[in-house]
């Protein structure tokens, strides 16, 4: 397998935006990586588009991608349509970097894009409801009613997470805090405005504990990355950032010892031959704010049960000693699902490139991303972490 790199990044604004289509989002995006890498749409060989609900939000199905990428002079390449939950754009990296790694190509862009705001929120919110087998019984404890189900999931978990590791639910609302002061230090996020814990905890409850603020919003947005092999990355004039590990996993059903993301972050590390200590960055799920609590211990960012000494630390914190999310992650900058993925690598780029201004990760040399999505046996469906670095 040979050396891949990240040579360019786009990405549009998060946020609600009623009056764009998803082409738009997609046009944009695609536009700014190319750019980005100085790479013109005849030079790329192959195509990957991440997107998870398009179908049910827009009725766009089945060439979701042929669709959206039509007016960006990529018609005409393959383009492969991936659909794999909130993991949906990162499943499409990894598979971008297998065409690169094996040598089938010399230039892939990946994009991820999703429009979910609509008229009706009930079908923005319905959404997220294929995310789970429709089959399998709902999570014991679990109380619906909030509207979301996804929600009403990350509760239970919540609710058991906090029996088994103490802390209160002040601790998830630091997360929120810190999220959202990193927020305001991006210009693509969605929610740009700082908080504080009092704001957080009287925010209104969606799923006990969890309060809106607690809670990842609907949003629309792309992202897109250009990857490279070592031949044409060395002819470019981008810096050039080096992938050295994109790792998938999928829950076990037959056994429950190891989680999907730490599955996922095992594979990613022995490939990369590093370790938690060696990330200078990290980028995760925060799909609620106890998501970013659990992470820390699935990643390795601390020792099992360590989690709510490390956030009250500070040191998850922009300029901290291991800044998690300085985008504002998914609460703050924002949860397009299909574009999740795809964006926080755009963010990693930023920091190991040293544009990230005022949120910038001082001498960033490797970073991480870890991104998840939907529910299967107890679990996150699957799971996907990248390491790259300069």
């Amino acid at each position: 397998m040979q050396e891949v790199f990240v040579s360019g990044i786009g990405m549009t604004n998060f946020g609600k935006f009623l009056s764009r289509s998803l082409k738009s989002l997609s046009e944009e995006a695609v536009s700014n990586a190319l750019s980005d890498a100085g790479v013109k749409p005849d030079q790329v060989e192959q195509v990957v588009f991440g997107n998870a609900a398009a179908g049910v939000v827009t009725g766009q199905e089945m060439i979701r991608g042929q669709s959206a990428l039509r007016n960006t002079g990529l018609s005409g390449v393959p383009i492969f349509n991936i659909e794999n939950a909130c993991a949906s754009s990162s499943s499409g990296f990894h598979l971008g970097w297998l065409m690169v790694a094996s040598g089938q190509a010399d230039c892939v862009v990946v994009v991820g894009s999703e429009k979910l705001t609509h008229e009706d929120k009930s079908v923005s919110f319905g959404a997220f409801a294929g995310a789970v087998d429709k089959e399998e019984p709902l999570p014991q404890g679990l109380k619906e009613g909030s509207g979301s189900l996804f929600m009403d999931i990350y509760a239970v978990k919540a609710r058991n997470w906090l029996d088994m590791n103490g802390g209160s639910p002040e601790d998830f609302a630091r997360v929120v805090v810190k999220s959202r002061q990193a927020g305001s230090l991006n210009p693509a996020a969605q929610f740009r405005k700082e908080t504080n814990l009092g704001e957080v905890l009287k925010s209104r409850m969606v799923s006990d504990p969890l309060t809106l603020f607690m809670c990842s919003s609907i949003g629309d947005g792309a992202a897109a990355i250009v990857l490279t092999s070592k031949t044409l990355a060395k002819r470019l004039e981008t810096p050039n950032i080096c992938v050295r590990a994109t790792a998938v996993a999928t829950a076990k059903t037959h056994d429950k010892e190891e989680l999907v993301a730490v599955a996922a972050a095992n594979k990613a590390f022995e490939m990369a031959a590093l370790g938690p200590k060696d990330i200078d960055v990290v980028e995760l799920h925060d799909a609620t704010a106890p998501a970013e609590l659990f992470h820390y211990e699935n990643l390795g960012l601390c020792d099992p049960g360590d989690a709510v000494g490390l956030i009250r630390s500070g040191e998850t914190a922009v300029g901290g000693r291991i800044p998690v999310n300085p985008s504002g992650g998914l609460m703050s900058r924002g949860h397009p699902i299909g574009a999740t993925g795809a964006a926080q690598i755009v963010e990693l780029v930023q920091h190991l490139r040293g544009t990230a201004a005022g949120r910038q990760t001082e001498d960033a040399k490797v970073a991480l991303a870890e991104n998840n999505g939907g529910q299967l046996a107890g679990d996150s469906a699957v799971a996907v972490v990248t390491i790259l670095s300069v």
